[in-house]
């Protein structure tokens, strides 16, 4: 007969063997002794506070591995930080746990935490634990950013230049060679990007360039939708060609399995965590240079233009660039 959770694990054992050791020894949690915690402010500083939650057969597989999950719940938070020029500090992790986590699971999913805490450089502050049906996460990570340097999201002029991190697709082909063994990929590039699903990255660009950026978001819902945040139904966007979005392998593959994989489908994919953002033009070569002293691919796609809407390069409207919607 398989065991209940409250059979295999407890609060206390949870707290005590796999997460006291995430809190860094930092005065404010109190060890996780108390019912709440605090956090020193800088009066320097303001606090930049983002929530998110990723749940079971939604955001990921249920055979996941742990690593993975920590990864995804840890990413998406660091890349809203990100987008707002701020640096984390510290999190809270509520933890909702199903019948199928037992001990192992679970401390292969701190271990990952703790990797990307010192990689990172934040902490736990505290959090809750639960019983569900189905596994559920939520972490809400406070950030820190002077005034000066907070990001917005919609603050863009015309004429502004309109930038990219990294590549864009990659999470999108792990996902299809995960649900379509059809796909016609190596092997070393089907792991490669499978493991760019499992294991996204945030990009930190945001407080590193913050002082040239005018508005930024992340791209977790899609690149056409993640841009139209920005714009704002104010303005609009001309782009230029949009295969320069992906890598070189990725077009390659793209022209191997043009029946299976479209450009506007990984346009529409979110889960990329880059940054879009705008600049003025003025600011191009600083904006590169700190790409490069930073091994940050940057690439300029577009011009922000008075004309509502997104373009191509002939001017031609891109009709219903949708973003994802957990209610769609």
């Amino acid at each position: 007969m398989k065991k209940k959770l409250s059979d295999q694990l407890s609060e206390k054992i949870i707290i005590n063997s796999l997460l006291k050791k995430l809190n860094f020894n930092k005065i404010g949690t109190f060890n996780f002794e108390n019912d709440a915690a605090y956090l020193s402010a800088d009066k320097n500083y303001k606090t930049i506070i983002t929530t998110d939650s990723i749940t079971e057969n939604i955001d990921f597989f249920y055979n996941d591995p742990p690593e993975s999950i920590a990864q995804k719940i840890v990413c998406v938070n660091l890349s809203d930080l990100s987008a707002m020029g701020s640096e984390p500090i510290a999190y809270t992790l509520n933890l909702s746990l199903n019948v199928k986590i037992n001990i192992n699971w679970l401390k292969r999913f701190t271990k990952r935490l703790f990797k990307l805490q010192k990689q990172y450089n934040f902490y736990l502050l505290g959090g809750d634990i639960s019983k569900t049906k189905e596994l559920s996460i939520t972490a809400t990570f406070f950030g820190h950013a002077k005034l000066k340097d907070i990001l917005s999201q919609n603050k863009c002029s015309v004429g502004d230049d309109i930038w990219i991190t990294g590549n864009l697709g990659n999470s999108y082909l792990g996902y299809r060679i995960f649900t379509n063994s059809k796909i016609k990929v190596s092997n070393k590039d089907a792991e490669f990007y499978k493991n760019s699903y499992l294991y996204p990255a945030p990009c930190m660009f945001g407080s590193i360039a913050s002082n040239f950026i005018n508005a930024a978001t992340d791209i977790s819902d899609g690149f056409y939708g993640d841009l139209n945040k920005i714009l704002n139904n104010k303005v609009g966007a001309i782009l230029f060609k949009k295969d320069f979005l992906v890598s070189k392998n990725l077009r390659n593959i793209i022209e191997t399995n043009k029946s299976k994989i479209a450009i506007k489908d990984i346009l529409y994919w979110g889960d990329d965590y880059q940054l879009v953002f705008t600049a003025n033009k003025k600011f191009k070569n600083q904006i590169n240079k700190l790409g490069k002293k930073n091994n940050i691919k940057l690439t300029q796609i577009g011009t922000v233009i008075k004309d509502k809407g997104i373009y191509d390069d002939s001017m031609n409207l891109i009709k219903n660039p949708s973003r994802f919607d957990h209610f769609s």
